[in-house]
């Protein structure tokens, strides 16, 4: 029903920028809300950012607020992670996911992208 691809990782400095997207396929993007996730080497993987269908709600883990914003556009089907700032501790495989909620975990996603590597040196 929904298909997601994760772009934009790659490797920066500490304090550097990135712009991560996901591209979803289908006719139903606009009924999810969209959410990232981190997992980090031996890490469970955690919650970064989420935002509503519309794109008027949002909701940020701690440790990015300030420095993350995510964003979506419906007429692209693609949902965007602005990180700047970025730190050593941001290092970790990035995830797209969809589901109902900006409120919805690991387990409450329905579809999920493969992920883009993101490492940031020191």
């Amino acid at each position: 029903q929904v298909q997601l691809v994760e772009s934009g990782g790659g490797l920066v400095q500490a304090g550097g920028s990135l712009r991560l997207s996901c591209a979803a396929s289908g006719r139903t993007f606009s009924n999810y809300a969209m959410s990232w996730f981190r997992q980090a080497p031996g890490k469970e993987r955690e919650f970064v950012a989420a935002i509503a269908r519309s794109g008027g709600g949002t909701r940020y883990a701690d440790s990015v607020k300030g420095r993350f914003t995510i964003s979506r556009d419906n007429a692209k089907n693609t949902v965007y992670l602005q990180m700047n700032g970025l730190q050593s501790t941001d290092t970790a495989v990035y995830y797209c996911a969809a589901g109902p909620s900006i409120y919805s975990g690991v387990y409450g996603n329905d579809y999920w992208g493969q992920g883009t590597q993101v490492t940031v040196s020191s």
